[in-house]
């Protein structure tokens, strides 16, 4: 709808509607704090996130273990290693 209002146009699903995945490892240093981060910003947008332990699992140990912390969201790489505040804060308000 091109003349509608920018207020009323959805952008993507809603922050309740989202899933942030962090997948790491105990004792991993960057794994906690990428979880500084989804815990800070998941938390100020209202979205719900999960950790994900690669020792719990085969399949995630098998992808992941080389990139760990990675982010997921909604089910998508989002990132791995180092997790940008802002960039993860746009892709969940969808700007």
């Amino acid at each position: 709808m091109a003349g509608m209002s920018p207020l009323f146009r959805r952008k993507g699903p809603a922050p309740q509607d989202r899933l942030v995945t962090l997948i790491g490892k105990p004792g991993c240093h960057l794994c906690e704090d990428a979880q500084v981060v989804v815990e800070k910003v998941c938390g100020d947008l209202g979205v719900p996130w999960e950790r994900r332990d690669i020792t719990e699992d085969p399949r995630l140990h098998d992808q992941y273990w080389e990139q760990i912390p990675v982010v997921l969201v909604d089910g998508k790489q989002h990132t791995f290693w180092r997790v940008d505040e802002e960039r993860l804060r746009r892709e969940l308000s969808g700007n």
